[in-house]
C-alpha cells in the first residue's frame, strides 16, 4: 500500500494531467501568434491581415503576419513548434504542389487543418469569336477538332492549369496547354485570339467581363456564384460533377493539442463571418467560408485523391 503522504502528490499529478487539454484551450494564447503567408500584397496576405486583426481583438494577444515566398512560407511553418502559436494561411497549392514535385513537407503530417477560410471559382472564358456559347458547345467543338483549341495558364500547377486539365479529364477533350509568366499576358492573348480558352480567377476576369472583352461560358463552382452574377456553372451546363475552387485555409504548425485547434477554429470562423470582413473579401472576388477542422481535413484529402488522378493522367510534372 502506498503511504498517504506519497499518494496525495501522485493523485494531484494525475488530476492535473487529466485537466491539461482543457487548460490548454482555456489558457491559450499566452503570447503573440504569427500567421505565415505569401508575399506582401497578395490575396493571401490580404486575408491573413483581416484574420489577424480580428483574432488579436478577440484573443487579447498580438497576431503578427509574416510574409515569405510561397514555398518558403510552408517550409518555415512546417518546422515551427507544434503549440498553436504558428499558423499558415495558404491555398490549394499547399496540398496539390506535392503531387507535381517533391516538397519538404507533408501537409497532413506536418500541419493541422484549422478551417477553410475562403473560396473563389474560376471563370471558363473563351475568345469571343470562338464558335461556342455554352459548355456543351465548347466540348462538342473540342471533340470535333482534337488539338485545334488551346488554353492559357500562368504555368505548371497554377489554378488556371489545373482547372483546365480537370475540364479536359472529365470532358474527354484535347486542349493544348500554353503557359505564360503572368495572367495579364494570357488575357491579352485571349483577347487577340492567340489562345482560345482561359480559366482566370474572378478578380482577374471581372473587369474584362464588364467591358465585354471576354465571353464567359460558366463558373467552376458546383452552383452559380454570386461573384459572377448570371453565369451558370460548368456542372449545370454540360459537365455534371465538375468543380474547381480556389481554396485558402488556415493550418497550425504540427499537431497542437485539440483544445487549442478548437479555440483557433472558433475564433477564426467568427472573424471571417463578421459582415465587414465578408464584404472586404467579396470586394476582391472571394467568398469567406469557415468550417470545422474535420471538414477542412476531409476537403483536403478529397481534393488530393481527385486531382492526383487528373495530374497522373495528364503527366504533369514540374519543369
Amino acid at each position: 500500500m502506498v503511504p498517504l503522504r506519497l499518494a496525495l502528490p501522485i493523485l494531484s499529478a494525475v488530476v492535473l494531467g487529466l485537466g491539461t487539454p482543457m487548460a490548454a484551450g482555456q489558457d491559450f494564447p499566452m503570447r503573440p501568434i504569427r500567421i505565415i503567408t505569401s508575399s506582401a500584397g497578395s490575396g493571401s496576405d490580404f486575408a491573413s491581415r483581416q484574420i489577424a486583426q480580428g483574432l488579436a481583438a478577440s484573443l487579447g494577444q498580438p497576431v503578427i503576419v509574416e510574409n515569405r515566398p510561397s514555398a518558403i512560407a510552408a517550409e518555415t511553418a512546417a518546422k515551427a513548434l507544434p503549440d498553436g502559436y504558428t499558423l499558415l494561411l495558404d491555398s490549394n497549392s499547399l496540398w496539390l504542389t506535392p503531387l507535381i514535385q517533391k516538397m519538404p513537407y507533408d501537409v497532413l503530417r506536418d500541419f493541422s487543418p484549422v478551417t477553410l477560410a475562403s473560396i473563389s471559382p474560376n471563370v471558363l472564358a473563351v475568345h469571343p469569336p470562338v464558335a461556342a456559347n455554352s459548355v456543351t458547345e465548347l466540348i462538342a467543338l473540342a471533340k470535333a477538332k482534337p488539338g485545334a483549341l488551346n488554353y492559357g495558364s500562368t504555368g505548371t500547377g497554377s489554378s488556371q492549369h489545373l482547372a483546365a486539365e480537370l475540364f479536359k479529364f472529365m470532358a474527354g477533350v484535347n486542349l493544348v496547354h500554353v503557359p505564360y509568366k503572368g495572367i495579364a499576358q494570357a488575357l491579352t492573348d485571349l483577347f487577340s485570339g492567340e489562345i482560345h480558352v482561359l480559366f482566370p480567377n474572378v478578380a482577374s476576369a471581372t473587369p474584362h467581363l464588364k467591358a465585354g472583352r471576354l465571353k464567359a461560358l460558366a463558373v467552376t463552382s458546383v452552383e452559380p456564384s454570386p461573384l459572377v452574377p448570371g453565369v451558370p456553372s460548368v456542372a449545370s451546363s454540360g459537365l455534371p460533377g465538375f468543380e474547381w475552387l480556389g481554396r485558402s485555409g488556415i493550418f497550425a504548425a504540427g499537431k497542437p493539442p485539440q483544445p487549442v485547434i478548437d479555440r483557433l477554429n472558433r475564433e477564426i470562423v467568427r472573424v471571417i463571418h463578421l459582415p465587414d470582413v465578408k464584404e472586404k473579401f467579396l470586394n476582391i472576388g472571394v467568398q469567406t467560408f469557415g468550417n470545422s477542422p474535420a471538414e477542412f481535413t476531409a476537403t483536403v484529402q478529397s481534393e488530393i485523391v481527385r486531382m492526383s488522378k487528373v495530374i497522373k493522367a495528364a503527366g504533369i510534372r514540374a519543369n
